[in-house]
């Protein structure tokens, strides 16, 4: 099954991942991949926090004070970072940090790319309703309750692939 590598080019699948590639993700790998994409959200809005009192501290020199967003700006705050995180990366490349770290790709059920306003469908569907994913255990070929609705899913790929911007992951020969 595992295709052969053409003469001077490295095989990026580890070689115990290949009976693996193009599966469907279980829902242990998918949520280590979520927690890796939460940190990356908490930095984000960590980052952006110090930005803004630096500049706040710039503008107001002396009497500066360190502000103190209410927990509904900081749940709307996360959740408009998480989304924008989301769709372009899904957008774009099909996989998040998290996903490329666990060696995960999202994908239409046709094995397509997804194209932006799914991706941001998607995107908003797991924020909003983020305990679908507890369906992929039951769900036919571990699909969550949003990939169900949607149409898209989950599978292990570990190729580098070149995107649609017109940036290429792969040297071309």
């Amino acid at each position: 099954m595992t295709a052969e590598v053409p003469r001077g080019h490295i095989d990026p699948i580890p070689h115990e991942a290949r009976p693996f590639q193009g599966q469907p993700a279980g829902i242990v790998t998918r949520l280590v991949a979520a927690l890796l994409d939460s940190l990356v959200v908490g930095i984000v809005m960590a980052a952006s926090y110090l930005g803004w009192c630096g500049l706040l501290f710039l503008i107001q020199g002396r009497s500066f004070t360190f502000p103190r967003p209410g927990v509904f700006f900081g749940l709307g705050a996360a959740f408009a970072i998480a989304f924008v995180y989301l769709t372009l990366f899904w957008a774009v490349i099909g996989r998040t940090y998290g996903y490329l770290v666990m060696g995960l790709r999202v994908q239409r059920r046709s094995a397509k790319p997804l194209r932006l306003p799914g991706a941001a469908l998607r995107a908003a569907f797991v924020l909003v309703f983020p305990i679908g994913i507890l369906w992929v255990p039951v769900g036919r070929d571990n699909r969550s309750l949003q990939d169900g609705v949607l149409g898209t899913k989950v599978v292990y790929d570990w190729k580098p692939r070149a995107n649609r911007i017109g940036f290429h992951a792969e040297p071309q020969d």
